[in-house]
């Protein structure tokens, strides 16, 4: 299994560990694990250029620092985006990055692969806020295309990874347990659901009327996707 986690910030703090609480209940012989942490892995911001939508990825002024990550969800089984609620959002460290992979998005160029991956988002924040940063991540997972998407968050009422209760780390423990189990099942079985297809479908007939760009275009032509193929059931 090949794991690629896009950690929102540096430090190690009660986000990183209840990421850790599932990745260690994934990891074995067969497991190959490659992070990314922000600001340190990060590109410079995006500054609006459209290069990336209009003449392809490779055009972005940015384009060096974001491949290296880009290629690292397209060779995962596994995607993990997790980062600490910061003022009820994701950290601005990976907003910057997930800005960059905005071309990846279903109504633009997104990788066929995708289609076949498990997601897990992951927030913790002292008090509220967690869910949210989760729902936001998670709406990046559906976006590239991935089909099976889980979440975990939680509220570790504590500043601090070392100052989280017990009793509270058990609960952590036993979610952390069962996500590891689910996503397992998962791998190599993930299929888009009805909302996927949907989206997918929606996207097709608006490219097919030329909507977007003739860059995202030939990326749809080139899948087959608008000779009514799908990356679901014709992986190239």
């Amino acid at each position: 299994m090949k794991i690629t986690v896009l950690h929102g910030q540096m430090h190690q703090g009660s986000t990183y560990h209840l990421t850790k609480m599932v990745l260690d209940r994934l990891s074995g012989p067969d497991t190959a694990i490659r992070e990314f942490f922000m600001p340190k892995d990060m590109p410079a911001p995006c500054v609006g250029c459209n290069r990336c939508f209009l003449e392809g990825e490779e055009n972005c002024p940015q384009a060096d620092a974001v491949r290296p990550v880009a290629e690292a969800l397209e060779e995962a089984d596994l995607i993990v985006l997790e980062s600490p609620c910061y003022v009820f959002g994701m950290t601005g460290q990976l907003k910057i990055l997930l800005d960059h992979l905005g071309y990846r998005w279903m109504p633009h160029r997104p990788h066929p692969k995708m289609f076949r991956k498990v997601g897990l988002a992951v927030s913790t924040a002292a008090g509220g806020g967690a869910d949210k940063v989760v729902k936001a991540l998670a709406r990046h997972l559906f976006f590239w295309g991935v089909p099976a998407i889980h979440r975990f968050s939680a509220n570790v009422q504590a500043a601090k990874w070392d100052e989280v209760k017990g009793e509270k780390r058990k609960k952590l423990e036993k979610r952390a347990v069962c996500t590891a189990a689910a996503i397992r099942r998962q791998i190599g079985r993930a299929r888009p659901g009805v909302k996927t297809c949907f989206l997918f479908y929606i996207m097709r007939s608006m490219h097919k009327k030329g909507v977007f760009s003739p860059t995202d275009h030939a990326h749809w032509e080139r899948n087959g996707w608008l000779d009514g193929k799908t990356p679901w059931k014709d992986p190239a």
